[in-house]
C-alpha cells in the first residue's frame, strides 16, 4: 500500500516534468524542461564527455546525473564542508586532461578555527564504477588567508587556462570588504593557481613586498561568475553588487576593480559607497552593470547553433530577479541587454552550454533542479 501511495505522488510530478514550459524570446519560443529535480540548493554544473552531468550541492554532495534525470549516490570522498548560508560545496571543473587522468577541480568552504569558513580548492581524480563513484587521491592545493566568512560572500568560481593554471573568485566575506584592496590577503580576489596550487612565477605580485604570490587582481565584492569569451581568449568576471552596482569586469593581469572605495550602487541602508563614485582613476571600469541588483550567479558565452542569432551572446543567471540576462556584444562591449524566463520564478545559480546547444540552468532552492533551455519544437 505505501508504494502504490508513494508511485502516485510520484506519477504526476513526472507527468508535470514531461511538459516543458513555453516562454517568448529573440529566438522564438522556449522550451523549458526538468531533467532531474531532488537536488538540495545545487550549485555548479560539469559535462562529463559521455554527456552525463557532474553536479555539486551547497550542504556537501557531489553527484553524477544521466541524462535520463537519475541521480547518483553522493560520492563518497568529498571533504566536510561548512555548510551555511551561501557557503558550502561550490564550484566544478573537469581538469583540461580529464579524458586521460579523470582529474577534476572543486572549491569548498573548509571550516575555519574559531568559526566560520574559508575557500579551499582541491583537486581529485573520479572514480565512477556505475554503482559507488567516489573520489580518489583528493588534494586540497589551495587554502585562502584572511577572515574567516560567517556564509556570506563567499565566492567560488574557477576557470582553467589553457596553460593549465587555476583562475578562482575570492568573495569579500561582507564584514572585511576593506582588505579587497590589500594584498596580504585572499580577500576579494581573484587568484591564479598552478594545478598543484603553488603561485606561477609570473603572476603580477611574486616578489611583492607584503603580498601573496596567488593574486592575479584585486578589488572585487562577490564574484559568482568567471569564464574566458572564446571570442577572444579575454577573462571575463560577474560579481553581487552592493545595493545596485552588479557588475561585469574583464579581469586583466595586477588590476584593481575597485571595491569598496567605488560602486554603482550603495550600501544597504542607503548610504554611499566608499567616495560615493562609480568611477576613479587607477581603478578598471566595468564594461556593464544592473541597478538594480539583479543577483548574477553563473555566466557562459554561447557558441553553438541551436540558437543561431545567439552566438557570441554572454547568459547570465540571476538569483534575486529570478531570470536569465543575454547579453549582445560587440567586441569587449555589451551592447544590449534580453531578458528571458522572467515568468519562470525560479532563482538561477548555474548557467551551462551542453554538448546539444542547448542552455542548462541549476534553481538555487532545497528542492533545486536541472533545466534545459532549447527552441520549442
Amino acid at each position: 500500500m505505501r508504494f502504490i501511495l508513494l508511485l502516485a505522488l510520484l506519477l504526476p510530478m513526472r507527468a508535470a516534468w514531461a511538459a516543458p514550459q513555453i516562454f517568448p524570446s529573440s529566438a522564438g519560443e522556449l522550451a523549458v524542461e526538468t531533467i532531474a529535480g531532488g537536488l538540495v540548493h545545487p550549485w555548479s554544473l560539469a559535462f562529463l564527455p559521455n554527456g552525463r552531468m557532474l553536479v555539486t550541492e551547497r550542504p556537501g554532495r557531489l553527484r553524477i546525473v544521466t541524462r535520463a534525470g537519475q541521480l547518483s549516490p553522493p560520492f563518497a570522498g568529498v571533504p566536510e564542508v561548512y555548510a551555511q548560508s551561501q557557503a558550502g560545496l561550490m564550484d566544478v571543473i573537469l581538469g583540461r586532461d580529464f579524458a586521460t587522468n579523470h582529474t577534476i577541480y572543486f572549491c569548498y568552504a573548509e571550516r575555519a578555527d574559531g568559526g566560520g569558513g574559508r575557500i579551499a580548492v582541491a583537486s581529485a581524480r573520479l572514480e565512477d564504477n556505475g554503482r559507488a563513484p567516489r573520489l580518489i587521491a583528493v588534494k586540497t592545493i589551495f587554502h585562502q588567508q584572511g577572515p574567516a566568512s560567517r556564509g556570506l560572500n563567499i565566492g567560488c568560481r574557477m576557470v582553467q587556462a589553457s596553460d593549465g593554471n587555476l583562475f578562482v573568485t575570492l568573495g569579500d566575506h561582507f564584514s572585511a570588504a576593506e582588505m579587497a584592496q590589500t594584498l596580504d590577503n585572499h580577500i576579494g580576489k581573484i587568484i591564479r593557481i598552478r594545478p598543484d596550487g603553488s603561485a606561477p612565477p609570473d603572476n603580477p605580485f611574486v616578489g611583492k613586498p607584503g603580498a601573496l604570490p596567488e593574486i592575479w587582481a584585486y578589488g572585487l565584492r562577490n564574484a559568482e561568475g568567471l569564464a574566458f569569451n572564446p571570442a577572444n581568449g579575454t577573462l571575463w568576471e560577474q560579481e553581487h553588487g552592493p545595493k545596485g552596482g552588479d557588475e561585469i569586469n574583464i579581469i586583466e593581469k595586477g588590476k584593481n576593480y575597485g571595491w569598496p572605495k567605488v560602486s554603482y550602487g550603495v550600501n544597504y541602508d542607503g548610504t554611499p559607497v566608499g567616495t560615493g563614485k562609480a568611477r576613479m582613476p587607477g581603478v578598471q571600469d566595468p564594461i556593464w552593470h544592473w541597478t538594480p541588483s539583479i543577483a548574477p550567479s553563473g555566466m557562459a558565452f554561447y557558441t553553438a547553433d541551436l540558437f543561431p542569432g545567439w552566438k557570441g551572446s554572454l547568459i547570465n543567471g540571476a538569483l534575486k530577479f529570478e531570470l536569465l540576462s543575454r547579453l549582445t556584444l560587440k567586441g569587449n562591449t555589451a551592447v544590449k541587454e534580453e531578458r528571458l524566463l522572467q515568468g519562470l520564478r525560479e532563482r538561477i545559480r548555474d548557467v551551462r552550454q551542453g554538448p546539444d546547444g542547448a542552455l542548462y540552468l541549476l534553481t538555487d532552492n532545497s528542492a533545486g533542479r536541472i533545466l534545459r533551455v532549447a527552441p520549442q519544437k
